[in-house]
């Protein structure tokens, strides 16, 4: 049996595939990784098993530097935003084979449609997951703190809309402070998603130091955005104990995370206006209840003061009329007193008269003159015979002398 060598083999392998892939065809592949050398970009390719999302297919390809330019060139949001690794591609590719390098399939054109399209089936399928939830306006719930000062704010360092976002903050024409703690975060590529959902997991367990939590990034192409729409970025999200703000800074598309928020906003600076804005409000507010309460109070002391202007007339007025009245009434006395006296005196007068008439006319001399007389004793006078004894000596006392009797 004749023995092939390995370059025989291979040799063999790429006249087939010549031969038999003779034109570029359309393939769907998920982009794997990704990586650049002097112009040149390397793309591993997978497909996966829907129920499993184990890999079932494999396979290297390449963007040749040259195509790179003309793709990128065709497209007018670039190349690079569709070049993201967990995003699936339709590619126009030319399998080739080479002895020494292997399989490998020459990317010459890609379909942004197709990827967009993915997008937006996936973007459906996770806001209808929220709404199954119902966890689409459950942040939209919470209500706002009357002063929004403390906050928590994510974003990358390298963010410029942060910057806008800082500078718009700190410089507002009010004289507002806030204290904003930054909590560091990818705001795309492959670990914009871990280090998002780390960040807002941080912040929930801190939430009691803060009154609002801020996502903040600059503006970028659509695909860019796409972590926005991630299902358990957004579930996180629309949990959040405290209400959410986003400045994600696209001003056409709206993000799956921006309908889930408390309150989404265009840009960071406009993040920025909303929080002074806000708490200019609250002074608004502040300032127009002092102004009533004053009012309040003036008021007040304004008919407090009539009262009392009119408690006084009353006072003065029922005072002269009490002293009047009073004055009246003593010279009505004073007058009445010596008739009284007089006829007090008078009436006791009578009293003592007749007082001394009962009694004149109740002397026993007055007795004696109208015939009777009395009988003593031994100086006593008797009230009954059977006070005296035969034989005893008995005064008898007339009116004009005295008789001396015997007891028979």
């Amino acid at each position: 049996m004749h023995t092939h060598s390995l370059f025989e083999l291979n040799e063999h392998i790429r006249r087939i595939m010549a031969l038999n892939f003779q034109q570029p065809l359309w393939i769907v592949a998920e982009l794997a990784q990704i990586g650049e050398s002097r112009g040149h970009r390397y793309l591993d390719l997978v497909q996966k098993d829907p129920a499993t999302d184990d890999i079932i297919a494999q396979a290297q390809a390449a963007i040749w530097a040259s195509e790179f330019r003309q793709i990128n060139a065709r497209m007018p949001q670039g190349l690079p935003p569709l070049l993201q690794e967990g995003l699936e591609l339709r590619m126009f590719v030319r399998p080739e084979f080479h002895e020494r390098y292997g399989f490998k399939l020459h990317i010459t054109d890609i379909d942004p449609a197709h990827t967009f399209g993915q997008l937006d089936i996936r973007r459906r399928q996770t806001i209808q997951t929220l709404r199954e939830l119902g966890l689409l306006d459950l942040n939209r719930s919470l209500t706002l703190p009357p002063v929004l000062q403390r906050i928590a704010v994510i974003s990358s360092e390298t963010a410029a809309g942060l910057q806008d976002f800082r500078e718009h903050l700190e410089g507002n024409n009010f004289g507002y402070t806030f204290d904003c703690q930054y909590f560091t975060a990818s705001v795309q590529g492959k670990n914009a998603e871990t280090e998002l959902l780390a960040a807002l997991r941080e912040v929930v367990v801190n939430s009691a130091r803060f009154d609002a939590v801020v996502i903040v990034r600059g503006g970028g192409a659509k695909l860019d955005l796409m972590v926005f729409d991630a299902l358990e970025l957004c579930q996180t999200a629309a949990r959040l104990p405290l209400p959410l703000l986003t400045g994600i800074g696209h001003d056409v598309d709206e993000s799956v995370l921006d309908m889930v928020a408390h309150t989404a906003l265009k840009t960071p600076t406009a993040v920025a206006d909303f929080l002074v804005q806000h708490n200019l409000i609250f002074e608004g507010e502040v300032l127009e209840a002092a102004q009533t309460l004053e009012q309040i109070a003036l008021n007040t002391l304004k008919y407090a003061q009539l009262e009392l202007d009119r408690v006084e007339t009353t006072l003065q007025f029922s005072a002269r009329e009490h002293t009047r009245r009073r004055a009246y009434e003593l010279d009505s006395v004073q007058q009445t007193i010596p008739l009284l006296t007089r006829n007090l005196i008078q009436r006791q007068q009578q009293t003592l008269d007749q007082y001394l008439a009962l009694c004149q006319s109740m002397h026993p001399n007055q007795v004696l003159q109208r015939g009777y007389s009395i009988t003593r004793k031994n100086g006593r006078a008797l009230q009954s015979p059977l006070d005296a004894n035969t034989g005893d000596l008995l005064d008898i006392q007339l009116s004009e002398g005295h008789l001396k009797a015997t007891v028979q």
